[in-house]
């Protein structure tokens, strides 16, 4: 008898913590959304991570400044197929974000032209 009265109190006592514990985090989050607090942490994640720069990218890639868009994705093709065959899943994904990089450069580009 003992035992199943201290097991129903166990069991009460911890879906009263559950539940204080979800309101707080819900409470935590409203006041982090009304000071911006939010926000600023995603800036800080994003500044933290290490953004790969257009000239680091182009040296992976090994493309010049002034190469066009198709020059850069047949350099990103012939590396990503070599990487692809006997290379490292490191090296492949370098190739990769460094494209992403330079994608974001060249397309405005292309589509303030169009």
């Amino acid at each position: 008898m003992a035992a199943r009265l201290l097991a129903n109190l166990i069991i009460m006592g911890s879906g009263i913590m559950a539940r204080a514990f979800v309101q707080a985090y819900r409470q935590a989050l409203a006041n982090a959304s009304k000071n911006g607090v939010a926000q600023e942490a995603v800036q800080n994640i994003r500044r933290g991570s290490k953004m790969m720069t257009e000239a680091e990218a182009r040296q992976i890639l090994g493309v010049a400044e002034n190469a066009t868009w198709e020059e850069i994705l047949q350099k990103y093709d012939n590396l990503f197929e070599r990487n692809a065959k006997n290379g490292t899943f490191y090296l492949q994904s370098k190739v990769h974000r460094a494209k992403e990089c330079l994608e974001t450069v060249h397309q405005p580009k292309e589509q303030s032209t169009n």
